[in-house]
């Protein structure tokens, strides 16, 4: 699938930073949902233009279609149109979404997203005092009294005008280096 190449190719590069490959899986999530719920008659269309150019016969989508499973279980006759449409176009998506979602969850992404801004690369230019303290308020919520988390967002305004004059710093690029 198209929609899911540029994903797989920034997951692959090791230099790909993490807010960009969550956003990236944000937005091949809403994608794949958008072609599952507005792009099977785009997707009809090609494929009938497709067999058209190549002289493949087409098969009449409002037939009958019947199965041997059906015809054990006795359910109701569907269409062709309807076979390929539910059966396999819907069905080969939701599980590609259902495999997604379990590779990257909404908290888990979430968690990463704000994670990314304790990034000390380029002089923590990620660095942001609002999602540091949704990160601390939406998983670390027993870690801080409600006092602290007021008293974390005013000393956390006060770190991010010092980070960026301390040269000690500057050249920092992994959060191991800021022990040394």
């Amino acid at each position: 699938m198209g929609i899911t190449d540029k994903l797989c190719q920034a997951l692959q590069q090791k230099s790909q930073d993490i807010l960009n490959a969550m956003h990236l899986v944000s937005s091949t999530k809403s994608l794949i949902q958008q072609l599952r719920d507005s792009s099977w008659g785009a997707l009809l269309e090609k494929v009938s233009s497709f067999c058209n150019d190549h002289a493949i016969q087409i098969p009449d989508m409002g037939a009958s279609f019947s199965d041997i499973i059906r015809s054990r279980r006795k359910k109701d006759v569907v269409t062709v149109e309807h076979h390929y449409r539910v059966d396999i176009f819907t069905s080969v998506i939701d599980f590609q979404l259902k495999e997604l979602n379990s590779r990257f969850s909404e908290q888990a992404t979430e968690l990463l997203i704000l994670s990314t801004s304790l990034d000390p690369k380029d002089a923590f230019k990620l660095f942001s005092v609002c999602n540091i303290c949704n990160l601390a308020k939406n998983f670390y919520s027993l870690d801080f009294s409600e006092q602290e988390k007021i008293q974390l967002d005013y000393e956390l305004q006060h770190y991010e005008l010092d980070v960026v004059k301390a040269p000690d710093f500057q050249n920092l690029s992994t959060l191991a280096e800021f022990n040394n």
